[in-house]
């Protein structure tokens, strides 16, 4: 069988659909329906992923709460939030929970499978020796397009799927000026402009944390973003 990945999403019909899918793809696919039935197998066996909605049956943010649990018992499972819920509010709860993704049910199939596919290929990584090929050095940033991992004067900073392809664009030629359009492109994600933009304050507040005086990430007003190497 392939990669283990649960799913846990209260409305039948989502649930079975994104099962279907996932299992023709080849992967073990078990499903629940609240965060009790949930935790009751997790704390046997873990699965491999875990996709996951915000209101689950009786608990209207029952997914932030399997969320901590779960990153509780695991710094490194993947864990992706697939929910209806579009807010900024929600979204930045949900990724300071621990949350590798936020995306929403809109999203396509195709891309919600690479972003499975890019989160496995991460973890694979992570245990593989580190390849020069794959390392990019921008100033004080280093990424890693293999391990989808991003460092800033030496230290990791703790990006989603999302931030990381970001950054990866914005990075790759310094000085160029990045429209949404193309951010959205290369983050393979389909969002409005107040998420991208969303996206960009969380970034910062990332580098922010582990340098106040970050300031590579440019608002070129009425154009997009580009990245500028620090001297």
């Amino acid at each position: 069988m392939g990669r283990r990945i649960a799913i846990v999403e209260d409305e039948p019909a989502i649930r079975e659909n994104y099962a279907a899918v996932l299992r023709r793809q080849g992967y073990e696919v078990n499903t629940y329906s609240n965060r009790r039935d949930a935790m009751q197998v997790f704390t046997v066996r873990l699965p491999e992923l875990v996709l996951l909605d915000i209101g689950l049956e009786d608990e209207v943010e029952g997914g932030f709460d399997l969320c901590r649990d779960i990153r509780a018992m695991s710094q490194h499972l993947p864990i992706i939030f697939l929910t209806a819920r579009d807010s900024e509010f929600d979204m930045v709860l949900g990724l300071r929970l621990g949350a590798d993704d936020y995306l929403t049910k809109d999203i396509s199939m195709p891309h919600l499978l690479a972003r499975i596919a890019a989160l496995f290929r991460r973890i694979e990584a992570l245990l593989s020796p580190i390849s020069s090929d794959n390392i990019v050095q921008r100033g004080s940033l280093m990424i890693d397009s293999q391990r989808l991992t991003a460092t800033w004067k030496g230290t990791q900073i703790e990006l989603t799927l999302t931030e990381f392809w970001v950054v990866h664009a914005l990075s790759r030629y310094p000085g160029h000026v990045k429209h949404r359009e193309q951010l959205m492109h290369e983050a393979n994600v389909q969002v409005d402009d107040s998420t991208i933009t969303s996206h960009i304050k969380r970034i910062r507040k990332k580098f922010a944390a582990i340098d106040p005086d970050f300031s590579a990430i440019e608002t070129v007003y009425g154009m997009g973003y580009r990245w500028n190497i620090d001297s």
